[in-house]
């Protein structure tokens, strides 16, 4: 086979252009892959929150659900809270966020 028709590996020495990776942005992410991470943040800290999460996604009532937790930093289990976390909350406004564009 003549070199030239070889198909195959590009030569590692001989790149010309060498183009800066990065990590891809959060916001640039498959939606899935950015529920995921978000529900992830919740899980970890409030399990049973994040099973409500799920319980309701795709609903109407899921949104409502979510500003619920959101305004009043509580989900009415009869458990005193004083609010969530800052990444917690982050996560739930995102997850609102994504299930509004559902």
């Amino acid at each position: 086979m003549p070199e030239d028709e070889f198909v195959g590996f590009p030569d590692l020495d001989d790149q010309d252009e060498v183009q800066p990776t990065r990590p891809m942005p959060l916001h640039e992410r498959p939606r899935q892959f950015r529920i995921d991470h978000e529900m992830e943040i919740v899980r970890k800290h409030h399990e049973r929150i994040a099973n409500s999460i799920e319980l309701f996604w795709g609903h109407r009532d899921c949104v409502e659900y979510l500003q619920k937790l959101v305004f009043s930093g509580a989900d009415n289990s009869g458990k005193a809270r004083v609010g969530f976390k800052p990444e917690v909350l982050t996560a739930l406004m995102n997850l609102e966020a994504l299930h509004a564009i559902l």
